[in-house]
């Protein structure tokens, strides 16, 4: 084992040891207390119900006032609670979307009947009146969004993954029907690395690219049962990487969610989803829920969007209307370069500049996406008779798999991809966690479809033997027609003055019936291009379609890039990881301090890249492994039930860098149950990726490439093209390139919540963030010079991982208002604005990519008693959603850099609860004006989608 291995290692056992030690001897107390414990408790039952409704409110909560004491009601609104306080006391009980109430218990005999009032109609994606999130996120110094499960049932969009889009502060793009990406507050991505997507608590993201695949490798929709945005800069809570936000998943405790559930989807496209849950749990001889467990599968299949934007590559030296041709945004290929350029030589008249014929994207990719998901999970509970406040030790394994195309430097097509993880926990809620997790990957058959094209031209003729028969083809056939045209300058009429000669060739190529016999003239030159040459031993162009194609295509598909000379990704990257938490509750009371409490927590991560040298510079056996790990500690003091201070740090280490602090803070001022100020200071880091400091990625005309050590001497681009023109070495500019580093971020912020009038609830934040070291990349070359000529001898382009010199701020603004009204009805809104305050020339800086305004409009209902005629059709409901975006410029790779333009989105969605039958029927339509946008520059347009959905749930009774 190597020496940061056995650092590594050591680090995570202290990490683990020292909050195991902790749980155990927690653990031990109670064991020799329990018997004291059990002699002095009483047991006390009951149910809590909608008022209106009389249906059972599962998973509410109840505490016993002024202690950490309580209990959560299982499926059919129904709790024990067993305590040692001493009667009198007060319960306080809480619920989403319900006002919370207190009730007194004076009798150990008495029955308890909660009749819970509703707030609010739970169904739009923004905050909802005060109970919308829990206390202790609002203590938060972040910015927080909840999608609750009734928000998750009853979105407008396909699936509630989507339906994130609504929230304020959130941008959601798509890139494929299977990779949608979810970013706040700006610098959004097609790799989406400064965001943190977790799922109970555990990590989704990719071990190879280090970032995650949005939903594509999530929890089932039926499994689900509340996610939560936290915006912002997070590391302080959520260790490193957790940027610019993190989307954390909450998934059905199975010992309180039980029974069947059965989904059917259909839509356009071909859109097939179905999903099932089934969750039950075994008792032990005092009739106690001891051991449950939950299995979830879930499928997906449709046609994906068609990337087919054929216009030509934003900022390109040749447009559409060029003769020879022009680097079109989903074509391959075809793209510009220097060489091909021959505008300036003028022994070719008419030649300029020439692209080779690409292949359409439509002709590389698989466009038949799909997804399968099989999750398991066993939870089981070391004192049954605590019920929810029971300790639990929880076993999971997740496995997906499936084909979706991701959008990265390039456009990817990811075929029978797997992912594999596993995960032990033990946890009590509230108080503590241990948590261990494995992540495997396996690409499959995942290729490069820009590399394919590339190499599908090389197969059939290299880019030099294509040039010179283009160039030969030229000479022979074309220059003798182009002279014979009448008004060819004569070049005896320009005898002394050869600027004057070049320049009424220029005007000649202009005239209109020339540009004409040049577009046919070119046409020839290319297909002449493109045919088989004996002599140089290259074969036809080969036409999509054909079997030779297939044949071609299939052999460059199927070699791994690096060790066969194909395409193929290789991939099965793995990261394992250990996180326990330790919380102090009710330290202290007195006085004015009516809480005080503390938490402490170790985390520690390996990451174990395998590409065999298809991505990374494991090449040659080489051994790729990195670890980090950090610890944190922090408290909350409350003051007269008003103010809450709220204090994190965190200290993070890699292998490869320096360890880096993550402090945050917060004061909340709370001067009514309605009304909440909040101010905060947080901040954030972000490891380079294994690929900014270990990639090693020929694409033929550049070496991608990680930047651990610097690199010197490089040659500008610009500098470089001047150079081949005058010869003249003092026109050659050489940089140098410092080691990577992590980027960083603070925040401070400041939001309101308030409800006026019962009716209308307000949410607001303003923020300002300051960004340094931010993580892009620098182009150059690397070259040697011929002594005699000056010509290069040996030149290599590189772009080479590099962080910002500039410092960075940006600045926002959001507000989400909801009002409820008769009874059945909530109006919502909610507007968003980002701006980038820096401008700078540095190249490396990151596109902000997120328009300056958006808003969204939301009308909603539930539990609708609708009539028709002389019926009555109970528990009806609806959504419908408008979306808002202004235009911006997306910048991504050279390739898909260009302009989104403002575009609007129509959703909107039926449901009807047939009860008796347990079944839910959804009708909707995400995009209903069939508005075809580009969300991503280089990807599809999106169009309309409806979908029809049958949800079957059969819950368990006790």
């Amino acid at each position: 084992m190597r020496q940061e291995e056995i650092i590594f290692v050591h680090t995570l056992v202290l990490s683990m040891k020292y909050t195991l030690t902790i749980i155990l001897r927690f653990s031990q107390v109670l064991f020799f207390l329990f018997p004291l414990l059990i002699n002095a408790q009483s047991k006390f039952k009951g149910v809590i119900k909608d008022s209106k409704s009389g249906e059972a409110l599962a998973s509410a909560s109840l505490i016993i006032k002024g202690t950490s004491e309580g209990t959560i009601a299982d499926f059919d609104g129904k709790f024990e609670l067993e305590t040692k306080q001493k009667l009198p006391f007060t319960l306080i009980v809480s619920y989403v979307g319900y006002l919370d109430q207190e009730v007194a218990v004076t009798t150990e005999a008495q029955k308890i009947s909660v009749a819970m009032v509703e707030e609010a109609i739970t169904i739009g994606a923004v905050d909802v009146k005060g109970r919308r999130i829990s206390e202790k996120q609002v203590q938060s110094p972040l910015t927080m969004e909840t999608m609750d499960a009734i928000a998750i049932t009853e979105t407008p969009s396909v699936n509630f993954y989507d339906g994130l889009g609504a929230l304020k502060d959130v941008d959601l793009t798509a890139a494929s029907l299977g990779f949608k990406i979810i970013n706040t507050r700006g610098f959004n991505s097609t790799s989406p690395v400064r965001s943190l997507q977790i799922i109970d608590g555990v990590d989704n993201q990719s071990p190879g690219l280090n970032f995650s695949l949005g939903n594509f490798l999530g929890a089932s929709e039926l499994d689900v049962n509340k996610v939560s945005l936290i915006v912002g800069a997070s590391s302080s809570f959520y260790g490193p990487n957790a940027f610019n936000g993190v989307i954390s998943i909450e998934t059905k405790n199975p010992f309180l969610h039980k029974g069947l559930t059965v989904q059917l989807k259909g839509g356009q496209r071909g859109l097939i989803e179905t999903g099932l849950r089934w969750s039950n749990a075994f008792k032990n001889k005092r009739g106690l829920d001891v051991l449950a467990y939950k299995f979830n599968v879930a499928y997906f299949k449709a046609y994906d969007w068609v990337a087919d934007n054929y216009s030509q590559v934003y900022d390109s030296p040749s447009t559409t209307k060029n003769p020879g041709g022009y680097d079109a945004v989903n074509v391959y290929g075809d793209e510009y370069q220097t060489s091909n350029d021959f505008r300036t030589t003028f022994s070719l008249p008419g030649l300029g500049t020439i692209h080779r014929q690409g292949y359409k994207e439509i002709d590389i990719v698989n466009y038949n996406s799909t997804n399968t998901k099989l999750a398991f999970a066993a939870h089981y509970r070391l004192n049954p008779s605590k019920t929810y406040n029971s300790p639990e030790l929880i076993v999971a394994t997740n496995y997906s798999t499936g084909t979706t195309v991701y959008q990265g430097d390039n456009r990817f097509s990811l075929r029978d991809i797997k992912f594999y993880q596993h995960r032990l926990e033990l946890k009590k809620q509230d108080k503590y966690f241990l948590r261990v997790y494995a992540t495997h990957e396996d690409a499959g058959n995942s290729y490069d479809p820009y590399f394919t094209a590339l190499k599908l031209q090389e197969k059939a003729k290299p880019g030099n033997l294509w040039l010179a028969d283009y160039i030969n083809y030229w000479q022979q056939t074309v220059n003798p027609r182009i002279k014979s045209i009448e008004g060819y300058p004569k070049i005896l009429d320009y005898l002394g003055n050869p600027t004057a000669y070049q320049s009424a060739i220029s005007n000649f190529l202009t005239r209109q019936n020339v540009v004409d016999s040049l577009t046919v003239y070119h046409a020839g030159a290319s297909l002449a291009a493109e045919k088989a040459n004996f002599i140089t031993n290259t074969v036809d162009f080969f036409q999509p379609g054909t079997q030779r194609y297939k044949d071609a295509f299939n052999d460059i598909t199927s070699k791994v890039s690096f060790s066969e000379g194909g395409t193929k990704f290789f991939d099965r990257s793995a990261l394992f990881h250990s996180h326990g938490e330790y919380k102090f509750n009710d330290i202290y009371k007195g006085g004015k301090i009516t809480d005080f409490d503390m938490q402490v927590g170790a985390s520690g991560r390996l990451y174990t890249p395998n590409s065999q040298g298809s991505i990374l510079l494991d090449t040659n056996g080489r051994k790729i492994s990195v670890y980090e790990y950090g610890i944190y500690g922090g408290g909350t003091l409350e003051l007269d039930n008003r103010w809450k201070i709220s204090a994190t740090m965190r200290m993070d280490k890699n292998q490869n860098f320096n360890y880096l602090f993550s402090p945050a803070a917060s004061l909340v001022y709370t001067p009514s149950n309605k009304e909440t100020f909040r101010f905060s200071f947080s901040s954030a880091i972000r490891n380079p990726t294994l690929a900014d400091q270990y990639l090693f990625y020929n694409v033929g005309r550049a070496i991608l490439i990680g930047n651990l050590q610097g690199f010197n001497n490089l040659i500008t681009v610009p500098s470089l093209r001047t150079y081949l023109n005058s010869r003249e070495k003092s026109d050659l500019e050489y940089f140098n390139v410092a080691p990577i580093r992590p980027e960083q971020v603070k925040t401070l912020e400041v939001g309101y919540r308030n409800t006026f009038f019962n009716k209308l609830y307000v949410d607001a934040t303003y923020y300002y963030s300051f960004y340094k070291n931010f993580i892009g990349y620098n182009l150059g070359v690397d070259a040697t010079f011929n002594s005699v000529n000056g010509l290069p001898v040996n030149l290599q382009a590189y772009r080479v991982a590099a962080n910002a010199r500039d410092r960075v701020t940006t600045q926002g603004f959001s507000i989400g208002l909801t009002y409820y009204f008769a009874q059945y009805y909530a109006l919502g809104g909610n507007y968003s604005y980002n701006k980038l305050n820096t401008v700078s020339s540095d190249p490396i800086i990151p596109a902000f990519n997120t328009p300056l305004n958006k808003f969204n409009l939301s009308l909603s209902g539930r539990d609708i008693p609708l009539k028709l005629g002389g019926f009555t059709l109970p528990d009806f409901g609806f959504s419908i959603n408008y979306k808002w975006i202004e235009g911006y410029l997306f910048t991504g790779s050279p390739q898909f850099t260009g302009l989104i333009p403002t575009y609007d989105l129509l959703d909107a969605q039926i449901n009807w609860q047939a009860k008796k039958i347990n079944t839910t029927f959804k009708l909707g339509g995400s995009n209903l004006l069939n508005r075809l946008t580009y969300q991503v520059y280089g990807g599809p347009r999106i169009g309309r989608m409806l979908y029809l959905t049958f949800t079957y749930d059969l819950p368990i009774k006790k």
